[in-house]
Order: structure tokens, then C-alpha cells, then sequence
């Protein structure tokens, strides 16, 4: 069919005025005087971005393709003519016109423009009804994806159920596990290259960003999917409709390649409904259903299955028959809590990834040493007893590998682990720092650097909260030195090494450290200590961001000379890049500390956003300064505490506390945000004055200009202001009333977390618990039954959703998907629901609203493990 216009006449209606209107709402660019549409087809309308929505009239519709098809398309005149035939062509429907102008968008050729004007016509054309002619103009997008393998990635995502927000990473390795990205030098450049197809086709508005991290698919868009599935490729997809069985025998047609039924309410796989043979049956996705039983031959007749997906099902056990996968490749039994025995394996050997990660076996499976082409092993289960020696070095291909870090049975060995050469991820512990010593040794050696890890070194577990973690947990005789760890380190952990008195020495250098937590250290002193690099070039914790100290009852100072704790001078001062990125103090219940931040380590802060003080006993003074500079400064001299970025100064339980900075001292911070005081702060009579960064402002008669001051009424009304009776109107408007604030750290005080967990999850608890994985439980239930009430008790509607990030941001420190969690809350809600009408669990949860009080929880459910 041959499509013709009048481009001439076409031209003598343009009003160059529409246009310049037009191009400034789609880009919010400065006119070029280019010329416009005619006017009947430019209506002043507000487009409406539902794809579910009528059709959108002529100027909100070409407003709406112009801003997609990308600003060098609007500016080629030429073009303009066959673009207003495209748009017509789209209906007037928003995700019409969006797909297919993503589709064209920066393609400048004007014959290509109208072959695409002409294929569309075409297809609408041949089809009937309002649903197929939508399903026409999505499917022109989806066909003109030029590389076959990202259209079955797209394809892929149908497979999940409607409306699902997928996890990124999740998708990849989907695609990776499906062959769909080919094999590459690195897993990590596998997934980089997933990555460009995730935004190819959210380019091309096939996907679109939901949530943090995840990606999911518009209805109508899916829709088009599954009717490309139900064709060719075929597909069955019946995910997420709460089946309670297997689709009947029917509906199994021979030439099925995928199968989706995840998410669901499947309790038996029985093989009678299957065909006889399911010759062209590659995938298989039953995860998060309830699956008992698996029939005793239901594998026989697969014989091109390449992936099965049982992962969150309630199997006690697998079939023999899954022995004649003869062509699996990925097998995913991740989160089946009640599985306990498997087959052996040894006929497998496609086999490339294998999760096992949070089953309840206690041997490795039989014959694991024959899958020599495996590429990723989760054996994050900790009720594994052992790591049969000899076994990852005949695994030389492996690229990511996870035991359980807080399992020391599954210890591992540096001469075992020297043979994988091609490891990129691995989770593991080790029994002891000349261990992990010499696997770092031997890495550095190799010249292979990890790409991630998560390493767990003695007895103590702690949860990581970044790629690269290394956690130093329970080691004994230990006094810092000879630490090796990995280049680039990104969080390192210390927990329970008492003969810890300085974390670092001439002998070990943690520049590039961005996240440092010590906790439940009896013997340290100090973070730096001065004299170690009098003589030295080294620049420790150059790049750290958050320091978190918590539980050290000898901690005196975080930089320290041999000297004393405030006998630093000018000339003595820490290497200029140490603490120089940190944005983040954390300090709980360290009773030696007396002064925080002493004024001659403020240079080194200037990066400084946020300090939480708590529960320090003898601390007096917050920001300080030595009594030699007062005297050098003079008595009536102001000091003034330059910290330009912070942005929030948390004072907690600190019954000592004098001043937050020197009587002498003057604040200069603008971008304070919040100054709060809760608990027993008793001796804190006084806000210290500001002056601003830039200009002449006068002590007491300027505040910074977002600054709110949250306090109990009590401690406000017993603020001092002798300095200047002046200073408190200037302060009174932003004050706010944290009227619970008090009755929450009484409460707090006397809280037995281990006892509440006790009372909260009574059939998880034991003194043999696994943390990792059943510490799931009571955090999600919490945050379950204690969201509204707590946030309608204690009036933190505008922090309710940092709540729920914090909880999101536990999840993933447990490498916990969505929809595991989806399972666990369903396996458990009727305990989380008992919970919450147990009169004395009721009363204490309706305490722990707060995100502080929740990293309280943490650290004792951490202690307790």
C-alpha cells in the first residue's frame, strides 16, 4: 500500500508561533523559529500519561510523541509531516504514542520514518477490535528490537506476575541463567551487558522503573507479551493467580517451551497431567508455591529442561528423576526451609549454577565433585556440617561462591580456595586471621581482586550492609597488627576483640575503608592513635563515610597521642586526608569518652553530616576545645566549630553532658537541619550561638536557616539563657514538642531485647538459632504490626517512610529478595498476628518506632548470636 501527502501544502498551513509553544512544552528549549503544526490539530490539553486512559486530543498527543522522539528529530523539518501521519496512527492513546515514538527516536531518515508509518498503518489494519489494534501498535516496538536475544529478555519478564516489581540484578541473572546473554570473559560483564538491555528496553518504554532497584512491566505492555507467548514462542504463563493445582492436561500442549506458574497455591506436582513428551520444555518456574510432593517421575520426559526454579516450596525431598535433566543447567532450590535430602547429583554435569542457599541439608549433595562446569554455588545453608576437602578445587570455573558466614563448619581454607582463579563473588568465613591472611595473600599474588564479598574472620557474626565487607568478629590475642585484607574494602566490622587497644598502626593502613564499625570491643582506646604516623606517610581511613562505635568501655578519644587525649597541637595534628570523607559519627554507650570532637579535628570533618550521641555516661562536652587554645585565643575570643555540612546532631541519654560546644565556642554550620535531645540530658543547659558561614551575623541573633530543635517541653523549659535573653526568641519558632521522647528512653533503658524476641517469635528462638536466616522473621513482623499504630502513637508521620527504607535496608542485608519475604509473610502471619494481640508484646512494640531503637534491636540480636 503506498502512502502519499502534500508535503508543500502541507506546509503552507504551519504557524511558526504554534510550534516555538509546542517545542518549548516538550524539551523546555529556546525557540529556534522553527515552523508548526496547523492549528486544528493543536488544542491546549494537558496529556495524561495513563496508558489506561482515553485517547489524548491533537497538541497533547504530538506534545507527547515530540518530547520522546528526541529534540533532532522535532528540529528536521522533513520530517514533520510523516510524524503527524505516525501520531494520528497512534490513537491518541499516552502509551501508544510513547512506545512507538521511543521506537523511532533519533532515527533522522526520512525513508525509514515512512516504512515505519506504513508498517503501522498495516497492522492496524488487519486486525479488529480496540484491544488488537493497542496490542498491533505495542507489538511494532517489540519487533523492531533488532537483536533476537533482547527480545526474549523482554519476553522473559511476562513470565512474572502481573504487576510485579522485579529486582534489577534478579532479572539479569534470569537472563544469564536462560542463555540469553552470551558467555562472557566475567559474570560481572555478563551482567553489565544485562544491564544495556534492561535500558534498551526501557528506552523503548517496554519496562519501566518501579521502585528502588526493581523494573516491572505496564499492563497493557504484558498483554502484547503474552499474546507474542501464546503463539511463538509459546509460553504458558499463569503466575500469581493463586492456582491450587496444576493446569489440566489440555492446556500442556507438546510445543510449550516455558512454563511460569510461580506464585501461587500448587501443594502437589503430579505427572498426569503432563504430555507424553515434552521435547521443546526448557523452562520450568514453580517458586513460592507450597509444594509438598513431587511425583516420583515427574523429570522422566524432559529431556531438553535447561532451568527449574523450586526455590521458596515446602519439598522435603527431590524426585530421582530429576537425575535425567540430563541437559539442566540451572537448578534453584533457594529458601526451601524443609529440604533435607537430595539425590545425587553427578549425572548433571550441564549444571552451572546451583542454589541451595537457606535449605536445611546437612551434607553436600552426593556427587558434586562431577559438576565441574558450574559457574555460581550458594551453600549459604547453616546446618551444613562440613566442606568436603577436595572439592572446590575440582570446581575451577566457579564465579560466585557462598557458605554461610556464620557457620564455622564450613570454615574455609586458603589452599582449597587457591585454584579458583576465576572467582568474582564469594561469601564465606574463616576460622581465624592467618587464614584469611593467607587467602588474601594468595589473591594478591594471583592478581584477582573480588569484585564482591562478604568475609566473616573468627566467632562472631555481624550482618553486612555493603559489597565488599570484611567482619573481624570474636578473635582472640588479637591487638590489630598484621591485618591483609582487600584493596579496595568498602566496610569492615570488628566485633568482640578484646585485646583491641588501637585499631590503627604503622603496620596496617585502611584508606580506602568506607564504612568502620567496632562494636563490643572491652580493650580499644582510641580509633588513630597520633604517634603511629609521626614518622609514616600512611592516610588511614581516607575515605571513610560512616564510623559507627558502639558498646567500647575504655573508648576515650577517636585520635590519640601517646600523650593524653587533648594534647594534640598544630604540630601534631592527624594526616589532612584522615576522616576528611566522613559524613557519618555513630557513638553508643562508650562510658570513657569525655569530649567527642576536639576543635583542632574539625579541619579533617568538613564533610560531616550527621552525629548520633548515646548513652555515654561521663561524656561532657560534644565539640571541644583544649584549654591551651582558649588561653592562646584569649578568654573573651570567640572559637568558632566550622562543620559547613551538617545536617542533623542527635543527643541521647547523656546525663553528663555540659555543652555541645565550648562555653567560648561559636557554631558556624548553615545546612543544620535538626538538633534533637531525648532522654536524660539534664546537665545540657544551653544552645550554643551561630553565626553564618558568609557575612557579619552576631552570636544569639542568628540561627541556621532550616534548623528545627525537637526536645521534650521539660528540657526546653529548663534551658538557660543568661548568655542572651534574646537568644530563646530567636529559637522559641523552632522548637517542636517530642512529648514521648522522655517515657521512650525510660522505657528503653529497661528493655531485655533478647527477651522480647523471646516473647515475639517464641518457636524461632533457641540458644541454636541461625541468625541469618530466621532474623528475618521478627524484623519483618515488627515492621508488619507496628507500622500505623506506632506511627499514629508517637505522631512520626514524616518519618514513617525512613522506616520503612530501614527495613528495606535490612531485607537486603540479608540478600533477601522481595518475594522471599512475600513467603515468609504469609508463612507466618497468622504467629505475627497472634503476636500482636499478646497484651505484653503490644505494650513493648508500641516502644520501638524509632530507627534508633531499631538498630538497638539489631546490635542485641548481633550480641546475642
Amino acid at each position: 500500500m503506498d502512502v502519499s501527502y502534500d508535503s508543500s501544502a502541507y506546509h503552507q498551513s504551519v504557524r511558526g508561533d504554534d510550534m516555538e509553544g509546542m517545542l518549548c512544552e516538550a524539551f523546555n528549549i529556546q525557540s529556534h523559529g522553527l515552523q508548526s503544526f496547523p492549528p486544528d490539530f493543536l488544542p491546549s490539553d494537558d496529556c495524561n500519561l495513563d496508558g489506561n486512559a482515553g485517547a489524548q486530543p491533537g497538541r497533547s498527543a504530538l506534545t507527547l510523541f515530540l518530547s520522546k522522539v528526541g529534540p533532532n528529530i522535532v528540529q528536521n523539518q522533513t520530517l514533520m509531516p510523516i510524524l503527524r501521519l505516525v501520531v494520528e496512527e497512534c490513537a491518541g492513546l499516552p502509551l501508544t504514542i510513547v512506545v512507538v515514538a521511543s521506537t523511532l527516536k533519533g532515527e533522522e531518515d526520512l525513508l525509514i520514518s515512512k516504512n515505519a508509518f506504513r508498517e503501522l498503518k498495516e497492522r492496524i489494519e488487519k486486525v479488529e477490535g480496540v484491544e488488537a489494534k493497542v496490542i498491533e501498535r505495542l507489538k511494532f516496538s517489540f519487533d523492531h528490537l533488532q537483536d533476537e536475544k533482547v527480545k526474549y529478555c523482554f519476553l522473559h519478564c511476562a513470565l512474572f506476575p502481573e504487576d510485579f516489581e522485579i529486582w534489577k540484578d534478579v532479572l539479569i541473572e534470569c537472563w544469564i541463567e536462560e542463555g540469553f546473554i552470551d558467555d562472557m570473559g566475567t559474570r560481572q560483564e555478563m551482567k553489565g551487558k544485562g544491564h544495556v538491555i534492561l535500558k534498551k528496553l526501557e528506552d523503548n518504554c517496554l519496562l519501566e522503573n518501579g521502585s528502588s532497584g526493581k523494573m516491572k512491566m505496564h499492563d497493557a505492555v504484558r498483554d502484547m507479551a503474552l499474546s507474542i507467548t501464546r503463539m511463538n514462542p509459546r509460553y504458558m504463563i499463569q503466575a500469581g493467580l493463586q492456582l491450587e493445582e496444576l493446569p489440566k492436561k489440555e492446556q500442556w500442549s507438546p510445543d510449550i517451551e516455558k512454563v511460569s506458574l510461580m506464585y501461587n497455591s500448587i501443594s502437589e506436582v503430579s505427572i498426569d497431567v503432563l504430555p507424553t513428551k515434552c521435547q521443546l520444555f526448557t523452562t520450568l518456574l514453580l517458586q513460592n508455591n507450597p509444594i509438598k510432593k513431587i511425583s516420583i517421575s515427574f523429570f522422566t520426559n524432559m529431556p531438553c529442561l535447561s532451568v527449574l526454579n523450586l526455590s521458596f516450596t515446602k519439598i522435603e525431598s527431590l524426585p530421582n528423576s530429576i537425575s535425567e535433566l540430563k541437559n539442566l543447567t540451572t537448578l534453584l532450590l533457594r529458601g526451601c526451609y524443609q529440604l533435607r535430602d537430595l539425590p545425587c547429583l553427578s549425572m548433571l554435569q550441564e549444571l552451572k549454577k546451583l542454589d541451595l542457599c537457606w535449605t536445611k541439608i546437612e551434607e553436600v549433595p552426593e556427587g558434586m565433585d562431577m559438576l565441574i562446569k558450574l559457574r555460581y554455588l550458594d551453600l549459604e545453608v547453616f546446618t551444613l556440617k562440613e566442606i568436603p576437602a577436595g572439592l572446590l578445587p575440582k570446581l575451577v570455573h566457579l564465579q560466585h561462591l557462598s557458605f554461610a558466614g556464620n557457620n564455622e563448619k564450613t570454615s574455609l581454607k586458603a589452599k582449597e580456595m587457591e585454584p579458583l582463579k576465576k572467582l568474582e563473588c564469594l561469601t564465606g568465613h574463616f576460622e581465624d586471621i592467618n587464614e584469611f591472611n593467607k587467602f588474601i595473600s594468595s589473591m594478591q599474588q594471583s592478581k584477582k581482586n573480588l569484585i564482591k564479598y562478604y568475609l566473616q574472620v573468627g566467632s562472631s557474626y555481624m550482618h553486612d550492609t555493603r559489597d565488599k565487607t570484611v567482619t573481624i568478629g570474636g578473635v582472640q590475642n588479637w591487638e590489630g597488627d598484621l591485618i591483609m585484607h582487600p584493596i579496595e574494602i568498602q566496610e569492615l566490622n570488628i566485633v568482640k576483640c578484646h585485646y583491641l587497644r588501637c585499631l590503627v598502626d604503622d603496620n596496617s593502613s585502611f584508606k580506602n575503608a568506607i564504612d568502620l564499625r567496632i562494636y563490643d570491643c572491652k580493650g580499644i582506646e582510641c580509633v588513630v592513635s597520633l604517634s603511629s604516623f609521626a614518622s609514616s606517610s600512611i592516610h588511614p581511613f581516607q575515605s571513610l563515610e560512616m564510623l559507627d562505635l558502639q558498646h567500647l568501655p575504655k573508648l576515650s578519644a577517636l585520635i590519640m597521642n601517646d600523650a593524653g587525649i587533648g594534647s594534640a597541637t598544630t604540630s601534631t595534628l592527624a594526616p589532612s586526608t584522615t576522616f576528611s570523607h566522613l559524613k557519618e559519627i555513630t557513638i553508643y554507650s562508650c562510658s570513657s569518652m569525655k569530649m567527642l570532637l576536639p576543635h583542632w579535628l574539625l579541619p579533617n570533618l568538613q564533610n560531616l553530616e550527621k552525629i548520633h550521641v548515646e548513652a555515654c555516661s561521663q561524656l561532657v562536652e560534644i565539640l571541644g576545645a583544649a584549654t591551651s587554645e582558649v588561653k592562646e585565643k584569649g578568654s573573651d575570643a570567640l572559637i568558632k566549630f566550622h562543620l559547613p555540612k551538617l545536617r542533623e546532631l542527635e543527643l541521647w541519654r547523656l546525663p553528663n553532658v555540659k555543652s555541645i560546644c565550648s562555653k567560648s565556642g561559636v557554631m558556624v554550620c548553615d545546612s543544620l537541619q535538626l538538633i534533637q535531645v531525648f532522654g536524660d540530658c539534664d546537665k545540657l543547659k544551653r544552645i550554643p550561638p551561630f553565626v553564618p558561614l558568609v557575612g557579619n551575623g552576631q552570636p544569639f541573633a542568628y540561627a541556621p536557616p532550616s534548623l528545627i530543635i525537637r526536645s521534650s517541653t521539660e528540657w526546653w523549659e529548663w534551658l538557660e539563657w543568661d548568655d542572651d535573653p534574646n537568644f530563646k526568641n530567636v529559637l522559641q519558632p523552632l522548637w517542636k514538642d517530642e512529648r514521648y521522647s522522655s517515657l521512650l528512653c525510660k522505657i528503653v533503658k529497661g528493655v531485655n531485647f533478647t527477651a522480647l524476641f523471646s516473647v515475639l517469635i517464641p518457636q524461632h528462638f533457641s540458644a541454636s538459632w541461625n541468625i541469618a536466616m530466621e532474623y528475618v522473621e521478627p524484623v519483618l513482623g515488627i515492621a508488619k504490626c507496628l507500622g500505623p499504630p506506632v506511627c499514629k502513637y508517637l505522631k512520626y508521620h514524616s518519618k514513617l517512610n525512613d522506616y520503612v527504607r530501614n527495613f528495606k535496608r535490612i531485607r537486603d542485608e540479608l540478600n533477601c529478595n522481595m518475594e522471599d519475604i512475600d513467603v515468609k509473610m504469609r508463612q507466618h502471619s497468622s504467629n505475627m498476628q497472634a503476636t500482636k494481640q499478646h497484651n505484653i508484646s503490644m505494650q513493648v512494640t508500641e516502644q520501638l518506632s524509632s530507627s534508633r531503637l531499631m538498630s538497638m534491636v539489631l546490635f542485641d540480636c548481633r550480641a546475642f548470636a
